[in-house]
């Protein structure tokens, strides 16, 4: 085991050695004078010998001290040059990004392309995974997250709410037994995914009489949301859509809001990551980003076409 004398100590000492002013390494490491002058007294205790004499006003090296002072002075350099190459590295490279199977395939991969552009030296690697990896054992910088932000030992940011509303291909406008109301979609498939905002709540807050109540006809039942929204999408039958999902979808007409109700979900989307990593400059760059796009998307009206990529 290396045995060392304090940082601090070496630190006063190399500023106050470099100036040969303890007033100036006092100024530079932004303590106090008599702070510099306890740690070269504590360094000089631990070496047992003196580092500095002073002379008409003057302060000057030992012969101890001035042996001592390059490899001092090498060894910050030494430091110093390490973590910026750290720092350097940081800010390039892969940057490994967990989130789940909806969110990845309808909102985040549309959108990536802005990101790489304006970053070209950070590499995502981009990990689907609908379960909340372990970010001390797991490869994973950053995630995006669908709940109620009540993950412990984690850094936890809300990126966007949604609402939760009724989508459908432009078709089911027409036909034999056009949506023009919610008791019409006593005629359609309903289609479901297992998140907790569902049919009957919806259907509940729509009025819908008991007498007429919607039963699903042939009902379809998937295990992630973009499984619904493309059976939507494909005339399958009718989907609730959640307002960040659907976006691009509705924009591009590919499906329509037939109803006007829209309700509030329980949980939201949220960026994580361990709780000392914000500050690293390639997380905190794509956590920047998200917040940018989220905005972006809630200034921008559904109706209208996604910014291009």
């Amino acid at each position: 085991m290396r045995r060392l004398p304090p940082l601090n100590a070496l630190r006063a000492f190399e500023a106050a050695a470099r100036h040969l002013s303890f007033t100036k390494a006092a100024g530079e490491l932004n303590v106090t004078q008599a702070a510099i002058s306890h740690q070269i007294r504590a360094l000089e205790d631990w070496l047992g010998m003196p580092l500095f004499r002073r002379q008409n006003r003057a302060l000057l090296l030992t012969d101890a001290g001035q042996a001592y002072l390059p490899a001092m002075r090498d060894a910050f350099d030494l430091m110093h040059q390490a973590t910026a190459k750290l720092h350097q590295r940081d800010r390039s490279g892969a940057l490994n990004v967990s989130t789940f199977t909806s969110f990845a395939a309808k909102w985040l991969m549309p959108r990536l392309g802005r990101f790489t552009s304006a970053n070209p030296a950070i590499e995502i690697r981009l990990g689907i995974n609908d379960t909340l990896l372990d970010f001390g054992s797991d490869e994973v910088d950053v995630g995006v997250r669908y709940g109620r932000g009540d993950w412990k030992g984690l850094h936890i940011e809300l990126l966007m709410t949604e609402e939760v509303f009724v989508v459908c291909s432009p078709k089911l406008l027409e036909g034999e037994h056009p949506l023009r109301e919610p008791a019409d979609l006593r005629h359609h498939t309903l289609l479901h995914d297992d998140l907790p905002e569902d049919w009957s709540t919806w259907l509940d807050a729509a009025g819908v009489d008991d007498s007429v109540k919607v039963r699903a006809r042939g009902d379809l039942v998937f295990n992630h949301s973009e499984m619904v929204l493309q059976g939507a999408a494909d005339g399958l039958g009718v989907a609730l859509g959640r307002s960040a999902l659907v976006a691009d979808d509705l924009a591009a007409g590919r499906l329509v809001k037939p109803f006007d109700l829209q309700l509030p979900t329980q949980s939201a989307y949220y960026v994580v990551h361990s709780e000392n990593a914000g500050d690293r400059p390639k997380i905190k760059a794509f956590t920047d980003w998200l917040h940018e796009e989220a905005a972006r998307d809630h200034r921008t009206p559904a109706s209208e076409p996604a910014p291009p990529v």
